[in-house]
């Protein structure tokens, strides 16, 4: 909870629910526990007149998240991706967070780059633009610099938006605390651990040095990759709440009349942006999680232009392995291997059956298959899949939280380009090529390379620990041990262990 001063936001958060009439809109569209439901009601109800009116001309949940203030906007953009947990209409409607937010002066913008960076901003840029982006948490300028005339883009934290942020999480864990406690069966999603990775990808857009490393990162990822433009940093105009980026011309991805007039294939283009946004995944564990229209260009070239890296996701070797498994499973119809690789990782509590998980993938995956391209919704898809893993006692995996929110965010800007693009041909040729080179024979090699180079390493220190372990070590008040048969089969072990190493190596 974190302090029961919250419980006085959280009042705050159910009055102006209340007040703006949101709370009828999520009662009546979200499959609450009945405690949640009668919580809600005796927060909202009796302090409806101390909540925040916001402005009457939004709908009724826009209207409450934006009077709720930039913690809260972000939250409703998290949940924007998340059909699974809101439904699909209230996520479309949630949409709306990701566009235009009301700019900060341009006054103010100017003298935070002067405090933080410690210059003049007209003696260092030549021009410096009105807002031409404003979000929940920052705003971007354009600029051009004195020095060489090139063009940039700088972007700027709101004012006090830190401060702002930390107090109003607080109350997001009161709330996470209370569907624990009051609704049982919202345990398996998790709600601290949701609220917990929340705050840490916001923490980190909230220092832009973290964002000027992973546009460093990216960069240097997709450095020989063709069609894809990452614009580069300029480290000494950047700082924590000042970041300063090469600014890259384009067309937006959401203008797909403009698109089209400039003769780009927008098919094609479609397919594209699918096929890089998991080559990331697959082959980088290392992805752009927060991909709308707002934050994709395409050149006069045709390039694919990323912006805005504020949030990035993660994930280590053995999840990409595990995920291109279960793509590849559902691509090829092989449910039977898709319920095994859920069990191997660990997300199905082995009491469960795996012929009877495989049966109830197989009523996910099939639906899809024959089915008109148009019609095939990721979002559904998921929310099918979460609804039958909730049925064999599957909790949610916060590291994957962003992957499968952000896999239904490109499959969206891909429709936007061509409403019949299929995810699932457009994924199919890069999960393949990644399972040929990082799970077949090829795979086994460079990791039996990996474990010798390892062993070269600890050998002497292995060594040293066998000879501790095997030698004995007698106590004055009891019996003369008898020969250490476990100690010497550790050390023959480690012994032909090393040996294989050194032969690989060799």
């Amino acid at each position: 909870m974190r302090g029961p001063h919250n419980i006085i936001r959280l009042v705050r958060i159910g009055a102006t629910f209340e007040r703006t009439g949101a709370m009828k809109v999520v009662l009546n569209t979200l499959d609450l526990h009945p405690n949640l439901r009668l919580a809600a009601r005796l927060i909202g109800r009796p302090f409806a007149l101390f909540g925040l009116s916001g402005d009457p001309a939004q709908p009724p949940i826009l209207r409450a998240i934006t009077a709720l203030g930039p913690a809260y906007i972000k939250f409703g953009q998290l949940f924007s991706t998340r059909p699974d947990l809101v439904g699909q209409e209230l996520a479309t409607e949630l949409r709306v967070l990701q566009d235009k937010l009301p700019p900060f002066p341009t006054e103010i913008a100017k003298k935070t780059v002067e405090d933080e960076l410690g210059i003049k901003v007209d003696e260092v840029f030549s021009e410096f633009s009105e807002p031409v982006a404003a979000a929940s948490i920052a705003q971007v300028h354009r600029a051009r610099l004195r020095e060489d005339g090139r063009e940039v883009a700088v972007k700027i934290l709101r004012p006090q938006i830190e401060r702002a942020f930390k107090k109003d999480v607080d109350g997001f864990y009161l709330v996470a605390w209370l569907a624990n406690a009051l609704a049982p069966p919202a345990r398996r999603l998790r709600p601290q651990d949701v609220v917990d990775h929340f705050e840490g990808v916001v923490l980190r857009e909230l220092d832009l040095r973290v964002e000027a490393a992973a546009v460093d990162r990216f960069g240097a990822n997709n450095a020989g990759e063709k069609g894809v433009v990452v614009p580069a940093v300029n480290w000494w105009l950047s700082s924590r709440r000042v970041i300063t980026i090469d600014w890259a011309d384009g067309i937006n991805l959401a203008d797909v009349k403009a698109l089209s007039e400039a003769g780009h294939d927008l098919r094609k283009l479609a397919v594209r942006i699918i096929q890089m946004f998991l080559r990331h995944v697959l082959r980088d564990g290392f992805f752009h999680a927060d991909m709308h229209q707002g934050n994709v260009k395409i050149s006069c070239e045709g390039e694919i232009v990323l912006l805005d890296f504020g949030i990035m996701g993660q994930i280590d070797s053995e999840t990409r392995r595990v995920y291109a498994e279960i793509l590849m499973g559902f691509i090829s119809r092989d449910y039977d291997r898709v319920a095994k690789v859920h069990f191997e990782a660990g997300y199905v509590p082995t009491n469960q059956s795996v012929d009877d998980f495989s049966q109830a993938l197989r009523s996910v995956g099939e639906p899809i298959f024959g089915m008109d391209a148009s019609r095939i919704s990721m979002a559904r898809l998921l929310l099918h899949l979460f609804e039958v893993t909730e049925r064999f006692g599957m909790e949610t995996r916060t590291e994957l939280i962003l992957l499968q929110r952000t896999m239904v965010v490109v499959e969206g800007v891909s429709r936007t380009l061509d409403p019949k693009t299929n995810m699932w041909e457009a994924a199919q040729p890069v999960v393949e090529e990644y399972i040929r080179t990082n799970i077949g024979p090829g795979a086994i090699v460079r990791d039996l390379a990996k474990l010798s180079r390892t062993l070269s390493r600890l050998g002497p220190r292995l060594i040293q620990a066998i000879e501790a372990t095997a030698l004995p070590q007698p106590h004055p008040q009891t019996p003369p041990p008898g020969f250490p048969w476990r100690s010497a089969f550790a050390a023959l072990m480690a012994g032909i262990a090393f040996a294989a190493a050194m032969f690989l190596i060799a």
